[in-house]
């Protein structure tokens, strides 16, 4: 299976997506990545001496990543042979595996397998390749929009280098469409096509850095602009919005993107910069995240980086799970936002958080503790007897409703867990323990 077979060179250049016809052939042509292909860099150097070794390509939609696989297959003298994980089975592998055997054994070559969408294969499928990749039967070479550590088993993960390919950014995006606007052979060349370079700018934004997606938008531009009685297609701002009408934000709700936009979510409110949580908070919801989802986070956070510094963090949080659970999207997005904002601003304390996780701890690492006698729960004769509850006392009787007593099991006694910070309404917490431990010390 040839990685050209899918194409036949005459429809190409006619009827083939615009993105598709210009994808670059060369290094050359090539535009963006230069962390890693530019003059000097690894994958280049490896490229150009026909040298690559086993490798995942990861990055977003768009970025260059299946182009990568084109220009190495142009220049490789080894046996290159490609196929798509979506349609793809172990029988598939099996059949790739037995090609490449042929090719070293007759023809003394190796075979350069690329794997587009290498993450849909599951762990049994990734297995198959792994005695191949160890003997140098194929180089593998992996395309991934999913990050690895997650969608690509360890030991063929640790095969294989990785290469991290960024979104494109907007001059780069530009500059491959106005390349698409000249080029005469497989562009929009011959359509005599001018635009706006506000209406440039607005493709290559709303593009998010996707090259297919900002090539797929200024041809739909280009063919649905009427020419005017000189024959020439000027297109507008106003002509490509409308094209556009909404732009798709990059996410994946089971993805890593899921996580690192609720990750920048938490530590924006713990760094207590409203306008960051607020804007990471639109991005989840304007790409369609589940708002209970970032309702949970916001309850988590309120007691895990405020506590009690402010106790109302928590109350806040639960009230704009109720409000949104109430009043639906669009309304309850801004109860949402209301609550991040309130918890950005708030004082900050993970005292609770910490002394919990010594608790949990205590927990893991002693046995179950026996309940002292004092103050077990006592409703019977025979318990009484037992010595239940016998020796307790009841704080109410006493000044301020406090009384020195040791509520923790024998061998805990004493053990601090919960350390108040000076923030916000802890610090007069903290007054109050400060008082009543002092007590007990005397």
């Amino acid at each position: 299976m040839d990685l050209f077979d899918h194409y036949d060179k005459d429809r190409l250049k006619t009827e083939a997506p615009l993105a598709d016809r210009m994808r670059p052939r060369t290094l050359e042509e090539f535009v963006g990545q230069d962390h890693i292909l530019k003059e000097g860099k690894t994958l280049r150097r490896a490229i150009e001496a026909d040298e690559v070794q086993s490798s995942i390509f990861w990055g977003p939609p768009g970025t260059g990543k299946t182009t990568l696989a084109h220009i190495l297959a142009a220049k490789t003298g080894a046996h290159f042979i490609s196929f798509s994980a979506v349609l793809a089975g172990v029988k598939d592998i099996r059949r790739v595996i037995e090609q490449a055997r042929n090719q070293r054994r007759f023809n003394n070559k190796q075979t350069i397998l690329f794997v587009d969408e290498i993450h849909r294969f599951n762990k049994a499928q990734q297995d198959a390749f792994l005695p191949h990749v160890e003997d140098g039967t194929i180089i593998l070479i992996g395309a991934t929009t999913e990050n690895p550590s997650f969608e690509v088993i360890s030991p063929l993960l640790s095969r294989a280098k990785v290469f991290v390919l960024n979104p494109l950014k907007e001059e780069e995006l530009e500059t491959i469409l106005k390349c698409a606007l000249s080029d005469k052979d497989r562009g929009l060349g011959n359509y005599s096509a001018s635009i706006d370079p506000t209406a440039l700018k607005y493709i290559a934004g709303m593009a998010d850095g996707d090259a297919r997606r900002a090539l797929n938008t200024l041809e739909l531009a280009v063919m649905t602009t009427p020419p005017d009685k000189e024959g020439a297609r000027h297109i507008t701002r106003e002509i490509v919005e409308e094209i556009a009408q909404r732009r798709f934000l990059l996410y994946d709700k089971e993805g890593e993107e899921h996580y690192n936009l609720i990750s920048a979510l938490h530590k924006s409110m713990r760094g207590s910069d409203p306008d960051a949580a607020l804007y990471w908070l639109g991005r989840m919801l304007e790409a369609g995240e589940d708002p209970l989802y970032i309702a949970r986070r916001l309850i988590r956070f309120a007691s895990e980086d405020v506590g009690n510094a402010d106790p109302r963090a928590l109350q806040v949080a639960v009230s704009a799970m109720q409000a949104y659970q109430f009043v639906g999207s669009p309304e309850g997005d801004l109860a949402l936002a209301q609550s991040a904002a309130y918890l950005a601003c708030a004082p900050k304390s993970n005292a609770l958080y910490t002394a919990y996780s010594k608790v949990k701890k205590d927990i893991q690492e002693t046995q179950a503790l026996p309940v002292p006698l004092h103050i077990r729960n006592a409703p019977t004769s025979l318990m009484k007897k037992l010595g239940y509850g016998k020796g307790y006392k009841y704080p109410h009787n006493f000044p301020d409703s406090y009384v020195e007593e040791d509520y923790l099991p024998e061998n805990l006694k004493g053990r601090i867990y919960y350390e108040p910070t000076d923030h916000g309404f802890e610090a007069e917490i903290k007054k109050r323990l400060e008082r009543w431990r002092g007590k007990m010390e005397e």
